[in-house]
């Protein structure tokens, strides 16, 4: 496994990371669930992504128990908040930092967070509040670092700017070689300003890994078959699409890769990208994606997987 230092912070991330969203707590059961997370830190991984929506503090639960055990410097870990806790409780404002922030630290068990992230923009608190309970947060040492998630460029840019209040060091976008949406504006404008990409779905939900066959009945046991986990996977499981992974199987194989590290690794060429979380239901998938960081690909097969990719989704 290899690391890269996150943003202007003094995080060093493995480059794949672990995540939890619909697994830990919800979709895998538990046994199976601590079983990936303890391959996880076999395999060198030490970067936990979570966040309090996540089973409405399932996931945080899941892993506040499991990582209780651990030296708490053996790991970085980080959640977020925004998305509804309870009908009352979401958004960003000071009083829902505080509030989610107490609720957080008391699900995982710990004292601090390495990273506190805001999970989207909340278009109804005023960014300079948003800003400045941040900043209390790193101050009262319950947060080392924050970030964001899914912000637009001009919200990014105005907290940019803003001064006295605590920087952002890192962004978490969707982005894969079926979404490549943040290389527009998000990628260079955190790479100018010292914020890392922590990408979220590098394998599309699962379609990179080739699983989903064009014309083909979804695997029975897959997240797209499941009526929740694979209700935001529409976008990737057109004909075309699935064509075009499945076209992408013989450059994978040049390079000595499975599809799924294959995939990871394209991700992670880019040099902003701090890490690549994954999600896991068997200790065997995290096995063959961690074995991505260290893969050496000739950058001809990734020109062509893009070209692949570009000629089907238009």
């Amino acid at each position: 496994m290899k690391y890269r230092k996150l943003g202007a912070s003094d995080l060093v991330v493995s480059e794949i990371s672990l995540g939890s969203w619909l697994t830990y707590g919800l979709g895998v059961e538990a046994e199976a669930a601590r079983a990936c997370l303890a391959r996880a830190f076999d395999v060198g991984i030490n970067f936990i992504d979570t966040a309090n929506a996540y089973g409405r503090g399932a996931a945080e639960s899941f892993l506040g128990a499991e990582l209780a055990g651990r030296p708490r410097d053996s790991y970085v870990l980080a959640t977020k908040l925004y998305f509804p806790m309870s009908d009352t409780d979401r958004g960003l404002s000071a009083a829902q930092v505080a509030k989610q922030l107490e609720g957080s630290l008391q699900r995982l068990r710990t004292d601090y967070l390495d990273l506190y992230q805001c999970h989207r923009y909340d278009d109804d608190t005023p960014l300079e509040e948003t800003m400045q309970a941040l900043t209390r947060a790193v101050e009262s040492g319950k947060v080392r670092y924050i970030g964001f998630s899914e912000w637009p460029a001009d919200k990014i840019r105005a907290a940019i700017d803003m001064t006295g209040v605590t920087r952002f060091v890192s962004s978490q976008p969707q982005y894969s070689l079926l979404w490549r949406a943040p290389e527009k504006d998000v990628i260079p404008l955190s790479a100018a300003n010292g914020i890392s990409q922590i990408v979220w779905s590098p394998l599309a939900q699962g379609v990179l890994t080739g699983k989903y066959r064009p014309g083909a009945p979804l695997p029975a046991d897959s997240r797209a078959a499941d009526s929740d986990m694979g209700q935001y996977m529409g976008r990737f499981l057109d004909d075309a699409t699935l064509r075009a992974v499945q076209d992408l199987k013989p450059l994978a194989a040049e390079a000595g890769l499975s599809l799924a590290q294959f995939a990871l690794a394209w991700v992670l060429k880019e040099e902003n990208v701090a890490s690549a979380i994954i999600g896991a239901s068997r200790p065997a998938q995290v096995d063959d994606n961690a074995a991505a960081s260290d893969a050496r690909v000739d950058p001809a097969l990734f020109a062509e997987a893009e070209r692949i990719v570009a000629a089907a989704r238009g």
